[in-house]
């Protein structure tokens, strides 16, 4: 199995080649969690994953709370599904919490402290109240706790979220808020710690493999010892893949995908946090050409990147006007007629996504 093999497997086990949902929260709960820093490049990097989804769709979803938006996994915002929320904070925030420890001690957030802000954040949302940051801050400042710069703040809120206390409610207008976790998802699964881990690394390498370990890691925050204890448990529904000495892992159950050749060229506008880019080692999506521009162990960031039949060709931008998307591209290399053609589908696909007329620009 080459490089390109294991990025053709990664877009239909990640729902872009082949797509079996017809939801949003469908695909969330697929993937597990869905990185949403860029709250707008989440909404697309789920929305391409559902046949003709539209962003319009991705936002009702988040305010009737389908789907939720909280810190788990990484220091990060994710996508998550109610059902799924507490039993993922089960197997993820004691990591989490050990990643923020450095700045809770440097923001003078110790343990008391915490509880202090956890127990105002929750009484001042009781009852169905949905409050931004700013206003949950002011209800901490009149509990006695100086909420501080914004940095403070955040750690707040993040320990909140990290302990179950809360996460998100319904936008008001362009505004995030907050709502009461238990409030919010009611009949969220719980699920002791090792069946947690279990069920955390069966979801990941279902939807992401083939993947190693250290991807495992990279995407959950887990440590090794935690990686290979879930993965022990659940070895039996995975199947174990040596590629250039390397084992990749994945599930045993998935559909078979065709060959990688198979079929014309597909392009993807991929948001820059988007989930087929959720690996330690994104060398399979590298090639000459694109390796000249990023370096894949480098950029731990990516920007928004155009994808043809799994490897990366350039980058892109969009500009909103009052009538047009404009999509501005920065190619590695030239592309085929075919290749043109499948990029000029994806930016019409992204186009109808937003409810505006795409204008691609090619540079």
């Amino acid at each position: 199995m080459t490089n390109l093999d294991i990025a053709h497997r990664r877009l239909h086990n990640q729902q872009l080649a082949r797509q079996m949902f017809e939801k949003p929260e469908d695909v969330v709960g697929w993937l597990g969690a869905v990185q949403s820093q860029d709250y707008a490049g989440a909404k697309w990097a789920v929305g391409q994953r559902v046949p003709g989804s539209v962003d319009a769709e991705l936002e009702k979803a988040f305010n009737d709370g389908r789907i939720l938006r909280t810190h788990l996994l990484r220091p990060t915002w994710h996508f998550v599904l109610p059902a799924d929320i507490q039993w993922m904070l089960t197997a993820t925030a004691p990591r989490v919490h050990a990643l923020n420890a450095y700045y809770y001690r440097q923001l003078g957030l110790d343990a008391e402290v915490l509880a202090r802000t956890n127990d105002l954040i929750a009484k001042a949302l009781e009852g169905g109240k949905q409050l931004t940051r700013p206003e949950l801050m002011s209800v901490v400042e009149q509990g006695g706790i100086d909420p501080g710069s914004g940095i403070r703040s955040s750690y707040i809120v993040m320990r909140a979220e990290l302990d179950g206390v809360i996460c998100s409610g319904a936008r008001r207008g362009k505004q995030f808020t907050y709502a009461l976790l238990d409030e919010r998802a009611p009949q969220g699964r719980s699920m002791a710690r090792d069946e947690a881990l279990a069920e955390l690394v069966k979801r990941y390498f279902t939807s992401h493999g083939p993947a190693t370990v250290q991807d495992l890691i990279w995407w959950s925050s887990l440590t090794m010892a935690e990686a290979k204890e879930g993965i022990e448990m659940v070895k039996s529904e995975l199947v174990r893949e040596v590629i250039d000495g390397r084992p990749y892992w994945s599930s045993g159950s998935t559909v078979p995908v065709p060959p990688a050749k198979d079929g014309p060229p597909v392009a993807y506008l991929l948001p820059n946090y988007d989930e087929y880019i959720s690996y330690k080692d994104r060398s399979a999506i590298f090639d000459e050409a694109s390796a000249g521009k990023m370096d894949p162990e480098k950029n731990l960031v990516f920007p928004h990147i155009i994808v043809i039949d799994g490897r990366m060709v350039g980058t892109w931008k969009r500009t909103l006007t009052r009538s047009t998307v404009v999509i501005e591209t920065s190619l590695f290399r030239p592309l085929t007629g075919d290749e043109r053609g499948a990029l000029e589908d994806a930016a019409e696909q992204y186009g109808k996504f937003l409810g505006f007329p795409a204008v691609l620009k090619v540079g």
